[in-house]
């Protein structure tokens, strides 16, 4: 079988990229098994500002500009409900954390996004003696219904459920060769398993492990996100997302009974109503030390590249980054240097000369 592309992965950025092929007519070929699964366990929540600093994140604008007409599009192409929109509620713990929302609003890269008055207005079940500072253009992205709405439109043609085996994978002039597939390109896009690529692994990649519940709470009656020790995230039918947590150490995908302590115990702080568990999962996010995705083309294999890295706000950055892969694949346009995996050529040049 020939294709224009083997994409590894069909989390948020596999399935990013496989939209610029979709809507270039390129011709691809997925193949996403069970090693990674940081989307599909995803809160989904897009928000332009780090909440715990105060701060614009990384090119969030930008970003977010580029991301909403991204779902949009895939709502209609999936004749699926994708995107949520609801403001952010940030709960104050202090005074302090006022007076830094305040100055926070003030600077020209937050003053659209932060609400320059402070909201008292009681919400069922929550202890906000500090009131509330709103983010407004945010919500939340259905990344586990988006994630399977598309993997039913590849069909088992475009779609193949299985991990790829590296050892099976091939070079030539004319591109890749895959067991009986030939390609002009192939792109890795697998999440924290990029740890066990031969051809990526030189990449500082790091995973933090979190974990989410869904709660039933028919008497929270929250209509907005809210961010606190840990989000809570509305779902509809009286259910939310509850997360998440990070841990450094464990890179398994299993729950575990600490990381579900810990959210009740942060859980409890917040709201005072009952409550009934009803899900829990977990998932290894792929995250950089320098909080940039992994764009670009490998060192050497020059048909290989990789679209990874997109952290904790992989539902805005997912589609930003994968354009610019597409572009730069495509039409030659250079990556933006803070994306482009060329920042790691040193990394790369001391664990090949490593390996021989």
């Amino acid at each position: 079988m020939t294709t224009d592309y083997i994409v590894v992965g069909l989390g948020l950025a596999g399935l990013a990229f496989c939209e610029q092929l979709r809507t270039h007519n390129r011709s691809f070929v997925v193949f996403d098994g069970t090693l990674q699964q940081s989307s599909q366990v995803a809160g989904g929540v897009y928000n332009p500002v780090v909440l715990k600093r105060f701060t614009a994140a990384w090119r969030s604008g930008e970003q977010l500009q580029e991301a909403l007409p991204f779902y949009r599009t895939l709502e209609e192409y999936l004749s699926r409900k994708l995107v949520y929109p609801m403001p952010v509620y940030r709960r104050f713990t202090s005074a302090e954390e006022q007076n830094m929302w305040f100055e926070a609003a003030d600077r020209p890269e937050l003053s659209p996004f932060l609400s320059d008055e402070l909201d008292y207005r009681p919400i069922s079940c929550v202890d906000a003696p500090y009131g509330f500072g709103v983010v407004n253009h945010t919500g939340r992205i259905a990344v586990g219904s988006m994630i399977e709405a598309y993997r039913d439109t590849l069909g088992s043609e475009r779609l193949r459920r299985e991990n790829l085996d590296y050892h099976a994978l091939s070079f030539t002039d004319e591109g890749v060769v895959y067991k009986e597939f030939r390609a002009r390109h192939i792109v890795f896009a697998e999440g924290y398993a990029m740890t066990d690529n031969p051809l990526f692994n030189y990449l500082p990649l790091k995973g933090a492990k979190g974990e989410v519940l869904t709660i039933k709470a028919p008497d929270l009656d929250l209509e907005n996100i809210l961010k606190s020790s840990v989000f809570l995230i509305p779902l509809g039918s009286d259910h939310y997302l509850v997360g998440a947590t990070y841990n450094w150490t464990d890179k398994t995908n299993a729950v575990t009974e600490e990381g579900r302590k810990e959210l009740l115990e942060k859980l409890d702080k917040i709201i005072h109503c009952d409550y009934e568990i009803t899900d829990q999962q977990a998932g290894i996010r792929p995250t950089v030390a320098d909080r940039r995705p992994l764009v670009g083309r490998h060192p050497l294999q020059g048909n290989a590249y990789i679209l990874n890295g997109l952290g904790t706000r992989g539902t805005l950055t997912g589609p930003f980054a994968a354009r610019q892969l597409y572009r730069f694949i495509e039409n030659d346009i250079p990556l933006d240097q803070a994306v482009d995996i060329d920042r790691f050529r040193k990394r790369y040049l001391r664990h090949s000369g490593a390996a021989r």
